[in-house]
């Protein structure tokens, strides 16, 4: 389960104690990329879970849009 990940961000984010959530006590990272959030997890990846092995997906309009299948992927050696 790939799935295109694009990222504006040009340098890194630093995690303070300010980050941790009081409630739960923890800081959570995203690591699907669909988080509005990023860096931060706000459960966007719920939206990954029924996502099929050995298949690559783009999420346009973010985790709450339309889930769509790539094809055929076309790099610069092609």
């Amino acid at each position: 389960m790939a799935r295109e990940v694009r990222h504006e961000a040009d340098g890194p984010a630093t995690l303070t104690d300010a980050d941790i959530d009081p409630e739960k006590g923890d800081i959570a990272v995203c690591r699907c990329g669909l988080s509005p959030e990023f860096p931060f997890c706000d459960g966007s990846h719920r939206a990954t879970l029924d996502e099929a092995e050995g298949r690559l997906y783009r999420y346009p309009d973010g985790p709450d849009g339309e889930r769509r299948v790539v094809e055929r992927l076309v790099t610069d050696e092609e």
